[in-house]
């Protein structure tokens, strides 16, 4: 029997194990953390579950050829948790957008806020329920998943379509009259402008459609279960154990070197890790090209990350009736990890019961950074990198 060794129980590398063990290899996962999931897990602290990574989910429909990927994985079945808005966004003086899945809501309250722009919100209703009529064919798992020939089969799905691709986010709400509106809309898929409107209305449709959600639980919930199938399926996972060297042979993978000095051979390997970690520290930048080299080279340090700073609370408050996505204006910009933040993006869980004890919530704010700023932090020294911390 054939082995794989698999570097990390991200999703991806429980995916090859099970796929590994399914077709009939012998495979074994190498895990630094404590828990499985990689980016998709999350953490508990008295009774409260901080999650790093879901937004949404994609497969919950059954029909669907994505609800058939995740149950092959063992990530479903799972309880689905129903929200009622993609996003909600509100103004120092109070004033609410709520960006809601039905699409009659959606448009009476976009109205009432805005009748100067109703052409403009019938054009933006109508694009989503373009491709809402179109999701029974399940064209968006076919273009994941399906064949070359069936993947043809649904191109006329894009075609009339097609005008959606002109815009961004941010150059369609130009188009809006209500300040509000232009200065919300641009935010409205995790504050990056520059998402194609195509990708966003196809994804709010699929969200009305009933085939997006949340998970109970969040990510770990996914994890889990597909950790649990992996090891049903006879794969074995080493927790605590980091890989901090592959091992070659004739310019082919053979094993790895852990941290504490232990070395194992396989047939196979799979790196789950970070590929520039993989690619210049476990194989000591032996195995780079023009394109690789490129993928490595570190990003400019006045590039902006989004999204690079999670702040987790639990507090003592009922959050059910809170929208579960919020876009938060503040009266005067603030300077936080080094970007002039106008706006702060926040996870609001009360819709999930099990994320906080009863009659308690968590939010989790999302917050974009400058890179020179961490790496300022990171080349600090032990104690002025906490003094730094507590000041900002």
């Amino acid at each position: 029997m054939k082995s794989i060794i698999i570097i990390g129980s991200g999703m991806g590398g429980l995916a090859a194990g099970i796929y590994g063990q399914c077709n009939g290899f012998k495979t074994t996962i190498f895990e630094a953390h404590h828990l499985p999931g990689g980016q998709c897990t999350s953490w508990e602290r008295k009774g409260y579950v901080f999650d790093a990574c879901l937004h949404n989910f994609t497969g919950c429909k059954p029909q669907t050829k994505f609800n058939a990927f995740w149950r092959e994985l063992g990530a479903l079945p799972c309880e689905m948790v129903k929200r009622d808005e993609f996003v909600s966004a509100v103004l120092p003086d109070g004033t609410w957008f709520h960006n809601y899945f039905d699409l009659e809501k959606l448009e009476s309250h976009l109205k009432q806020l805005s009748p100067e722009d109703a052409a403009v919100i019938d054009e933006y209703v109508n694009g989503i329920k373009s491709f809402l009529s179109s999701l029974e064919n399940d064209w968006f798992g076919t273009t994941n998943f399906g064949s070359f020939l069936e993947k043809l089969s649904v191109m006329p799905v894009f075609l009339p379509r097609l005008k959606y691709f002109k815009y961004t986010l941010g150059t369609f709400a130009e188009r809006f009259k209500h300040p509000f509106l232009r200065k919300a809309f641009p935010l409205i898929r995790h504050s990056v402008p520059d998402v194609p409107l195509f990708g966003y209305l196809a994804e709010h449709a699929n969200f009305t459609y009933g085939d997006s959600g949340w998970p109970r639980g969040g990510g770990m919930t996914l994890s889990r279960n597909m950790a649990a199938r992996y090891l049903q399926l006879g794969g074995t996972i080493h927790y605590r154990k980091k890989v901090v060297k592959i091992l070659t042979e004739n310019d082919c993978a053979c094993g790895v070197e852990l941290e504490d000095g232990a070395q194992h051979k396989a047939d196979f390997v799979v790196s789950n890790a970070d590929g520039r970690k993989t690619i210049l520290e476990m194989l000591d930048g032996q195995y780079m090209n023009k394109k690789v080299s490129k993928y490595c080279e570190p990003r400019p340090e006045d590039s902006q990350v989004p999204s690079a700073v999670y702040v987790c609370l639990g507090v003592k408050r009922d959050l059910s009736s809170y929208p579960s996505s919020l876009i938060m204006f503040l009266d005067q910009p603030e300077i936080i990890g080094g970007h002039n933040c106008d706006h702060l993006d926040m996870q609001i869980y009360g819709f999930d019961t099990s994320m906080a004890p009863a009659g308690k919530g968590v939010i989790k704010v999302e917050l974009s950074s400058k890179l020179s700023y961490f790496s300022r932090l990171y080349n600090c020294r032990p104690s002025r990198h906490r003094r730094k911390s507590i000041a900002h």
